[in-house]
Protein backbone atom coordinates (compact mmCIF):
# COMPACT_ATOMS: atom_id res chain seq x y z
CA UNK A 1 0.00 0.00 0.00
CA UNK A 2 1.25 3.50 -0.80
CA UNK A 3 1.86 5.96 2.02
CA UNK A 4 -1.16 7.98 0.96
CA UNK A 5 -3.33 4.88 0.85
CA UNK A 6 -2.15 3.82 4.27
CA UNK A 7 -2.91 7.22 5.75
CA UNK A 8 -6.39 7.26 4.24
CA UNK A 9 -7.08 3.84 5.66
CA UNK A 10 -6.27 4.75 9.25
CA UNK A 11 -8.68 7.67 9.46
CA UNK A 12 -8.42 9.22 12.90
CA UNK A 13 -5.85 6.76 14.17
CA UNK A 14 -2.75 8.33 15.69
CA UNK A 15 -0.10 9.13 13.09
CA UNK A 16 3.48 9.70 14.20
CA UNK A 17 5.42 11.75 11.69
CA UNK A 18 9.16 11.24 11.29
CA UNK A 19 11.43 14.19 11.89
CA UNK A 20 14.49 14.77 9.76
CA UNK A 21 16.54 12.87 12.33
CA UNK A 22 15.03 10.02 14.31
CA UNK A 23 17.68 10.17 17.04
CA UNK A 24 18.04 13.93 17.46
CA UNK A 25 18.93 15.18 20.95
CA UNK A 26 16.41 17.04 23.07
CA UNK A 27 16.04 20.70 22.02
CA UNK A 28 18.59 20.40 19.21
CA UNK A 29 20.45 23.22 17.57
CA UNK A 30 20.45 23.65 13.80
CA UNK A 31 22.08 26.23 11.52
CA UNK A 32 20.21 29.16 10.03
CA UNK A 33 21.31 30.76 6.75
CA UNK A 34 20.89 34.55 6.54
CA UNK A 35 21.29 37.02 3.68
CA UNK A 36 20.43 40.57 2.74
CA UNK A 37 17.82 40.81 -0.03
CA UNK A 38 16.71 44.22 -1.23
CA UNK A 39 13.81 43.37 -3.53
CA UNK A 40 11.42 40.73 -4.84
CA UNK A 41 12.98 40.80 -8.28
CA UNK A 42 13.13 37.32 -9.76
CA UNK A 43 16.88 37.33 -10.38
CA UNK A 44 17.72 38.51 -6.87
CA UNK A 45 15.28 36.12 -5.18
CA UNK A 46 16.59 33.10 -7.07
CA UNK A 47 20.22 34.02 -6.44
CA UNK A 48 19.76 34.69 -2.72
CA UNK A 49 17.53 31.68 -2.05
CA UNK A 50 19.81 29.37 -4.01
CA UNK A 51 22.78 30.52 -1.95
CA UNK A 52 20.90 30.10 1.33
CA UNK A 53 19.78 26.58 0.42
CA UNK A 54 23.32 25.67 -0.62
CA UNK A 55 24.69 26.97 2.68
CA UNK A 56 22.39 24.52 4.48
CA UNK A 57 23.65 21.59 2.40
CA UNK A 58 21.42 21.85 -0.65
CA UNK A 59 17.81 20.89 -1.34
CA UNK A 60 18.34 17.62 -3.20
CA UNK A 61 18.59 15.34 -0.18
CA UNK A 62 15.49 16.90 1.33
CA UNK A 63 13.05 17.19 -1.59
CA UNK A 64 14.15 14.85 -4.40
CA UNK A 65 11.22 12.65 -5.41
CA UNK A 66 9.10 14.05 -2.55
CA UNK A 67 5.74 15.71 -2.04
CA UNK A 68 6.24 19.17 -0.54
CA UNK A 69 3.51 20.95 1.41
CA UNK A 70 4.01 24.71 1.81
CA UNK A 71 2.05 26.36 4.62
CA UNK A 72 1.20 29.90 3.60
CA UNK A 73 0.35 32.65 6.07
CA UNK A 74 -2.84 34.33 4.85
CA UNK A 75 -3.90 36.01 8.08
CA UNK A 76 -6.55 38.69 8.01
CA UNK A 77 -8.34 37.75 4.83
CA UNK A 78 -7.68 38.72 1.20
CA UNK A 79 -9.15 42.24 1.28
CA UNK A 80 -7.49 43.57 4.45
CA UNK A 81 -4.70 45.95 3.44
CA UNK A 82 -2.28 48.45 4.92
CA UNK A 83 -3.22 51.52 2.91
CA UNK A 84 -2.99 50.63 -0.76
CA UNK A 85 0.02 48.33 -0.44
CA UNK A 86 -0.09 44.80 -1.87
CA UNK A 87 -0.53 42.08 0.76
CA UNK A 88 2.82 40.57 -0.20
CA UNK A 89 4.58 43.80 0.85
CA UNK A 90 3.04 43.87 4.33
CA UNK A 91 1.63 40.74 5.98
CA UNK A 92 1.38 37.83 3.54
CA UNK A 93 4.55 36.13 2.28
CA UNK A 94 5.30 37.58 -1.14
CA UNK A 95 3.99 35.46 -4.04
CA UNK A 96 7.22 35.89 -6.02
CA UNK A 97 9.21 34.51 -3.08
CA UNK A 98 6.90 31.49 -2.87
CA UNK A 99 7.27 30.89 -6.61
CA UNK A 100 11.07 31.24 -6.42
CA UNK A 101 11.27 28.70 -3.59
CA UNK A 102 9.03 26.27 -5.51
CA UNK A 103 11.12 26.68 -8.65
CA UNK A 104 14.37 25.86 -6.83
CA UNK A 105 12.82 22.89 -5.04
CA UNK A 106 11.49 21.64 -8.37
CA UNK A 107 14.97 21.93 -9.90
CA UNK A 108 16.26 19.92 -6.94
CA UNK A 109 13.84 17.11 -7.80
CA UNK A 110 10.65 17.74 -5.81
CA UNK A 111 7.88 15.65 -7.37
CA UNK A 112 4.73 17.44 -6.25
CA UNK A 113 3.74 20.63 -4.42
CA UNK A 114 0.70 21.37 -2.34
CA UNK A 115 0.03 24.96 -1.22
CA UNK A 116 -2.00 24.78 1.98
CA UNK A 117 -3.83 27.21 4.24
CA UNK A 118 -6.89 27.26 6.47
CA UNK A 119 -8.31 30.43 4.98
CA UNK A 120 -10.26 33.02 6.96
CA UNK A 121 -13.56 33.03 5.13
CA UNK A 122 -17.03 31.86 6.21
CA UNK A 123 -17.58 29.86 3.04
CA UNK A 124 -16.35 26.79 1.21
CA UNK A 125 -14.15 28.56 -1.33
CA UNK A 126 -11.14 26.69 -2.68
CA UNK A 127 -7.78 28.26 -1.87
CA UNK A 128 -7.42 29.52 -5.44
CA UNK A 129 -10.52 31.72 -5.04
CA UNK A 130 -9.04 33.20 -1.88
CA UNK A 131 -5.86 34.04 -3.77
CA UNK A 132 -7.72 35.71 -6.63
CA UNK A 133 -9.66 37.90 -4.21
CA UNK A 134 -6.26 39.21 -3.05
CA UNK A 135 -5.32 39.91 -6.71
CA UNK A 136 -2.98 36.93 -6.80
CA UNK A 137 -2.97 34.75 -9.91
CA UNK A 138 -2.89 31.00 -9.11
CA UNK A 139 -1.38 30.41 -12.55
CA UNK A 140 1.85 31.96 -11.30
CA UNK A 141 2.25 29.06 -8.88
CA UNK A 142 1.19 26.48 -11.46
CA UNK A 143 3.95 27.71 -13.77
CA UNK A 144 6.61 27.78 -11.03
CA UNK A 145 6.79 23.99 -10.74
CA UNK A 146 5.10 20.85 -12.06
CA UNK A 147 2.25 19.13 -10.20
CA UNK A 148 1.02 22.00 -8.03
CA UNK A 149 -2.13 21.52 -5.94
CA UNK A 150 -4.09 23.88 -3.68
CA UNK A 151 -5.94 22.93 -0.50
CA UNK A 152 -8.19 24.91 1.84
CA UNK A 153 -7.36 22.89 4.95
CA UNK A 154 -10.41 23.97 6.96
CA UNK A 155 -12.12 20.96 5.41
CA UNK A 156 -11.55 17.21 5.32
CA UNK A 157 -10.62 17.12 1.65
CA UNK A 158 -10.52 14.01 -0.51
CA UNK A 159 -10.30 11.42 2.32
CA UNK A 160 -13.54 12.71 3.87
CA UNK A 161 -12.03 12.72 7.37
CA UNK A 162 -9.40 14.47 9.45
CA UNK A 163 -6.22 12.72 10.56
CA UNK A 164 -5.08 12.83 14.16
CA UNK A 165 -1.56 13.92 15.05
CA UNK A 166 -0.48 13.25 18.66
CA UNK A 167 1.75 15.73 20.46
CA UNK A 168 4.96 14.21 21.88
CA UNK A 169 5.10 14.15 25.69
CA UNK A 170 1.27 14.26 25.74
CA UNK A 171 1.08 17.93 24.74
CA UNK A 172 0.57 21.20 26.59
CA UNK A 173 -3.02 22.20 25.73
CA UNK A 174 -4.22 19.28 23.58
CA UNK A 175 -2.81 15.77 23.45
CA UNK A 176 -3.51 15.56 19.71
CA UNK A 177 -4.89 17.67 16.87
CA UNK A 178 -7.17 16.53 14.04
CA UNK A 179 -5.92 18.05 10.78
CA UNK A 180 -6.53 18.03 7.05
CA UNK A 181 -4.76 15.15 5.30
CA UNK A 182 -2.41 17.53 3.44
CA UNK A 183 -0.43 18.11 6.63
CA UNK A 184 0.18 14.36 6.91
CA UNK A 185 0.20 13.27 3.28
CA UNK A 186 3.49 14.99 2.50
CA UNK A 187 7.16 14.13 2.81
CA UNK A 188 8.46 17.65 3.37
CA UNK A 189 6.65 20.39 5.29
CA UNK A 190 7.61 24.04 4.71
CA UNK A 191 6.56 27.10 6.71
CA UNK A 192 6.95 30.53 5.09
CA UNK A 193 6.02 33.75 6.89
CA UNK A 194 7.03 37.35 7.53
CA UNK A 195 8.49 38.73 10.78
CA UNK A 196 5.78 40.84 12.43
CA UNK A 197 4.58 41.96 15.84
CA UNK A 198 1.59 40.11 17.27
CA UNK A 199 -1.05 41.23 19.81
CA UNK A 200 -1.29 37.82 21.50
CA UNK A 201 2.06 36.06 21.17
CA UNK A 202 4.45 39.04 20.97
CA UNK A 203 5.70 38.21 17.47
CA UNK A 204 4.52 36.11 14.58
CA UNK A 205 6.99 34.09 12.50
CA UNK A 206 7.35 30.64 10.99
CA UNK A 207 6.27 29.02 14.29
CA UNK A 208 3.10 31.09 14.71
CA UNK A 209 2.22 30.20 11.11
CA UNK A 210 1.22 26.73 12.33
CA UNK A 211 -1.63 28.19 14.37
CA UNK A 212 -3.52 28.05 11.07
CA UNK A 213 -3.34 24.24 10.92
CA UNK A 214 -6.36 23.33 13.12
CA UNK A 215 -9.36 23.25 10.76
CA UNK A 216 -12.18 25.68 11.44
CA UNK A 217 -14.64 22.85 10.93
CA UNK A 218 -13.32 21.31 14.15
CA UNK A 219 -11.77 24.28 16.04
CA UNK A 220 -13.60 27.35 14.73
CA UNK A 221 -16.16 29.65 16.34
CA UNK A 222 -18.96 28.02 14.35
CA UNK A 223 -18.40 24.42 15.52
CA UNK A 224 -21.81 22.83 16.03
CA UNK A 225 -23.69 25.69 14.39
CA UNK A 226 -22.34 25.06 10.90
CA UNK A 227 -21.68 21.32 10.89
CA UNK A 228 -24.79 20.52 8.86
CA UNK A 229 -24.18 23.11 6.17
CA UNK A 230 -20.42 22.49 5.83
CA UNK A 231 -19.81 26.20 6.38
CA UNK A 232 -17.13 27.36 8.79
CA UNK A 233 -16.79 30.60 10.74
CA UNK A 234 -13.67 32.61 10.15
CA UNK A 235 -11.82 32.39 13.47
CA UNK A 236 -10.41 30.03 16.11
CA UNK A 237 -10.79 32.81 18.66
CA UNK A 238 -13.45 31.46 21.02
CA UNK A 239 -11.93 28.01 21.28
CA UNK A 240 -8.17 28.26 20.93
CA UNK A 241 -7.74 31.80 22.29
CA UNK A 242 -10.24 31.84 25.15
CA UNK A 243 -11.34 28.23 25.71
CA UNK A 244 -15.03 29.08 25.59
CA UNK A 245 -15.84 25.86 23.75
CA UNK A 246 -14.38 22.46 22.94
CA UNK A 247 -13.55 21.02 19.49
CA UNK A 248 -16.13 19.41 17.24
CA UNK A 249 -16.05 16.98 14.32
CA UNK A 250 -14.79 14.21 16.65
CA UNK A 251 -11.59 16.02 17.71
CA UNK A 252 -10.30 15.44 21.25
CA UNK A 253 -11.09 17.95 24.01
CA UNK A 254 -8.28 19.87 25.67
CA UNK A 255 -6.21 18.20 28.37
CA UNK A 256 -7.23 20.39 31.31
CA UNK A 257 -10.51 22.33 31.13
CA UNK A 258 -9.49 24.08 34.37
CA UNK A 259 -6.37 25.62 32.80
CA UNK A 260 -6.26 29.43 32.33
CA UNK A 261 -8.86 30.81 29.92
CA UNK A 262 -6.65 33.62 28.60
CA UNK A 263 -4.98 33.78 25.22
CA UNK A 264 -1.51 34.73 26.43
CA UNK A 265 -1.42 31.31 28.07
CA UNK A 266 -3.34 29.25 25.52
CA UNK A 267 -2.14 30.40 22.10
CA UNK A 268 1.62 29.93 22.76
CA UNK A 269 0.86 26.39 23.98
CA UNK A 270 -1.18 25.55 20.90
CA UNK A 271 1.72 26.73 18.73
CA UNK A 272 4.29 24.71 20.71
CA UNK A 273 2.04 21.64 20.51
CA UNK A 274 1.68 21.98 16.76
CA UNK A 275 5.36 22.44 15.92
CA UNK A 276 6.06 19.33 17.99
CA UNK A 277 3.27 17.28 16.40
CA UNK A 278 3.90 18.43 12.81
CA UNK A 279 7.68 18.83 12.33
CA UNK A 280 8.71 21.65 10.00
CA UNK A 281 11.50 20.56 7.67
CA UNK A 282 12.20 23.94 6.08
CA UNK A 283 11.44 27.44 7.42
CA UNK A 284 11.66 30.53 5.21
CA UNK A 285 11.46 33.99 6.79
CA UNK A 286 10.41 36.73 4.35
CA UNK A 287 11.98 39.86 5.80
CA UNK A 288 12.41 41.72 2.52
CA UNK A 289 9.32 43.83 3.22
CA UNK A 290 6.85 43.51 6.06
CA UNK A 291 5.14 45.70 8.67
CA UNK A 292 5.63 46.55 12.33
CA UNK A 293 2.78 46.94 14.80
CA UNK A 294 0.63 43.86 14.29
CA UNK A 295 0.04 40.68 12.35
CA UNK A 296 -2.92 42.14 10.43
CA UNK A 297 -3.07 45.73 9.11
CA UNK A 298 -4.49 48.16 11.67
CA UNK A 299 -3.87 51.82 12.66
CA UNK A 300 -0.83 50.81 14.74
CA UNK A 301 0.98 49.28 11.76
CA UNK A 302 3.66 50.79 9.60
CA UNK A 303 5.25 49.33 6.46
CA UNK A 304 8.96 48.54 6.83
CA UNK A 305 11.67 47.04 4.63
CA UNK A 306 14.21 45.10 6.74
CA UNK A 307 15.73 43.65 3.54
CA UNK A 308 16.65 40.10 4.56
CA UNK A 309 15.80 36.45 3.97
CA UNK A 310 16.43 33.54 6.34
CA UNK A 311 16.21 29.80 5.84
CA UNK A 312 16.56 27.05 8.44
CA UNK A 313 15.78 23.38 8.95
CA UNK A 314 14.57 23.80 12.54
CA UNK A 315 11.56 26.03 13.10
CA UNK A 316 12.59 27.09 16.63
CA UNK A 317 16.21 27.95 15.81
CA UNK A 318 15.03 29.87 12.72
CA UNK A 319 12.51 31.78 14.81
CA UNK A 320 15.16 32.59 17.41
CA UNK A 321 17.50 34.09 14.81
CA UNK A 322 14.62 36.04 13.24
CA UNK A 323 13.61 37.38 16.67
CA UNK A 324 17.16 38.59 17.21
CA UNK A 325 17.09 40.27 13.78
CA UNK A 326 13.97 42.14 14.97
CA UNK A 327 16.02 43.35 17.98
CA UNK A 328 14.08 41.10 20.35
CA UNK A 329 15.57 38.59 22.78
CA UNK A 330 14.51 34.98 22.06
CA UNK A 331 15.38 34.11 25.69
CA UNK A 332 12.92 36.68 27.10
CA UNK A 333 9.86 35.44 28.92
CA UNK A 334 6.45 36.67 30.03
CA UNK A 335 6.50 40.23 31.25
CA UNK A 336 9.45 41.21 29.05
CA UNK A 337 9.42 42.70 25.54
CA UNK A 338 8.12 41.29 23.22
CA UNK A 339 6.26 38.84 25.50
CA UNK A 340 4.70 41.44 27.80
CA UNK A 341 1.40 39.58 28.22
CA UNK A 342 2.14 36.06 27.02
CA UNK A 343 4.38 33.07 27.51
CA UNK A 344 7.32 32.66 25.14
CA UNK A 345 6.27 30.03 22.61
CA UNK A 346 9.92 29.35 21.75
CA UNK A 347 10.59 28.33 25.34
CA UNK A 348 7.55 26.05 25.35
CA UNK A 349 8.60 24.39 22.08
CA UNK A 350 12.15 24.07 23.41
CA UNK A 351 10.80 22.25 26.47
CA UNK A 352 8.96 19.86 24.13
CA UNK A 353 12.31 19.09 22.49
CA UNK A 354 11.66 20.76 19.13
CA UNK A 355 14.71 23.04 19.06
CA UNK A 356 16.82 25.48 21.02
CA UNK A 357 16.23 29.23 21.23
CA UNK A 358 19.70 29.85 22.66
CA UNK A 359 21.66 31.84 20.07
CA UNK A 360 24.91 30.51 21.54
CA UNK A 361 23.94 27.07 20.25
CA UNK A 362 22.77 28.20 16.80
CA UNK A 363 25.20 28.57 13.91
CA UNK A 364 24.33 31.56 11.75
CA UNK A 365 25.66 31.05 8.21
CA UNK A 366 26.21 33.90 5.77
CA UNK A 367 25.33 37.41 6.88
CA UNK A 368 25.69 38.10 10.63
CA UNK A 369 22.52 38.99 12.53
CA UNK A 370 23.84 42.47 13.35
CA UNK A 371 24.10 43.27 9.64
CA UNK A 372 20.43 42.53 8.92
CA UNK A 373 18.94 43.73 12.21
CA UNK A 374 15.88 45.96 11.91
CA UNK A 375 14.77 47.64 15.13
CA UNK A 376 11.17 46.50 15.69
CA UNK A 377 11.77 46.99 19.42
CA UNK A 378 12.27 50.75 19.17
CA UNK A 379 9.22 51.12 16.93
CA UNK A 380 7.24 49.16 19.51
CA UNK A 381 8.34 51.50 22.30
CA UNK A 382 7.35 54.62 20.31
CA UNK A 383 3.81 53.51 19.58
CA UNK A 384 1.14 55.09 21.73
CA UNK A 385 -1.61 52.72 20.53
CA UNK A 386 -1.48 49.10 21.69
CA UNK A 387 -0.13 46.49 19.29
CA UNK A 388 -3.00 45.26 17.17
CA UNK A 389 -6.54 45.20 18.55
CA UNK A 390 -7.79 44.03 21.89
CA UNK A 391 -9.24 40.55 22.22
CA UNK A 392 -12.75 41.95 22.58
CA UNK A 393 -12.36 44.14 19.48
CA UNK A 394 -10.97 41.20 17.49
CA UNK A 395 -13.96 39.08 18.39
CA UNK A 396 -16.43 41.88 17.55
CA UNK A 397 -14.79 42.61 14.20
CA UNK A 398 -14.71 38.94 13.24
CA UNK A 399 -18.39 38.58 14.12
CA UNK A 400 -19.29 41.60 12.01
CA UNK A 401 -17.35 40.28 9.01
CA UNK A 402 -18.99 36.87 9.32
CA UNK A 403 -22.49 38.34 9.44
CA UNK A 404 -21.78 40.53 6.40
CA UNK A 405 -20.44 37.61 4.37
CA UNK A 406 -23.35 35.36 5.30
Amino acid sequence: MTRRGALSAIGLSAVRLPSLSQDRPRAPGAPVAVSKCASYGRAELLAVLNRLFDQLGGLGGLVRGKTVAIKLNFNGGPTVRLGHLPLGDTHWPHPDLICAAMHLMSKAGARRFRLVEGVHAPRTDPLEEHMMEANWDPRDFLSAAPMVEFENTNYMGAPGKFLRLPVPSKGLLFSAYDLNHSYVDCDVFVSIAKPKDHPTTGVTLVMKNLFGLPPLMAYGNGVGKYDDSDLVANSRFNMLHLGKSQPGAGALPEIDPASPREDGYRVPRVIADLVAARPVHLSIVDGVKTMAGGQTPNPSCVAVAPGFLMVGTNVVTTSAVALAAMNYDPMADRGTVPFETCDNKLRLAEELGVGTRDLRRIEVIGTPIRDVMFDFKSLRAKRTAPIGRSSAKLAADEGDRTRRRL
